[in-house]
């Protein structure tokens, strides 16, 4: 996934999803990170996938969207360590709760708007993916080792002002607009 571009990806599921042309998802990028990702796509802790199918972004649910987001203050994330889903190396955003109220207040407004479709009941806890993928045969040496490489790097302290909307084009993520968040400067 890139914005302003394109979240690179080749092919629909690289990332282990089923995309569909039009799916939209809102992210943090985060490009500090962008050195450490090994999996195919610019550093970004997902805050809502999917959200919205792109037709139904018109400009009232944009100003919308907007509005909301704006509530919310910027903040700072600390990524110090390291966790494991199955298939997945990622960086555990700390604190968490400023991502977890976004999605919140989206999924909210949007009732309709399942996290990850579903797949992991009431969603995944927000997390920044290093690596996917990897065999099961491999994977735990593999990570293992990718860990010790990176660890040096961290910990990654990052300024979250934004969450960005991005579209499943069928070859790539493209991303459509940036959102900015609130703070005392409202």
């Amino acid at each position: 996934m890139t914005t302003g571009g394109g979240f690179a990806e080749d092919d629909a599921g690289a990332d282990g999803w089923d995309d569909i042309p039009g799916d939209t998802a809102l992210t943090i990028r985060i490009p500090e990170a962008d050195p450490l990702v090994r999996a195919g796509f610019p550093a970004h802790v997902t805050v809502l996938y999917p959200f919205l199918h792109e037709s139904r972004i018109d400009a009232p649910l944009d100003r919308e969207l907007r509005a909301l987001l704006a509530g919310h203050d910027a903040f700072t994330l600390t990524f110090a360590e390291f966790g494991r889903y199955p298939g997945v190396l990622y960086l555990d955003p700390w604190p968490r709760e400023p991502v977890e109220a976004l999605t919140k207040d989206l999924t909210l407004r949007w009732p309709e708007v399942v996290p990850y479709r579903g797949i992991f009941g009431a969603g995944l806890e927000p997390h920044l993916t290093v690596a996917n993928s990897e065999g099961p045969e491999t994977q735990a040496a593999a990570y293992d080792e990718l860990e010790a490489e990176l660890a040096p790097s961290l910990p990654l302290v990052c300024r979250v002002e934004a969450v960005e909307l991005i579209v499943w084009d069928g070859a790539g993520w493209r991303g459509r607009a940036a959102y900015r968040l609130g703070g005392p400067d409202r």
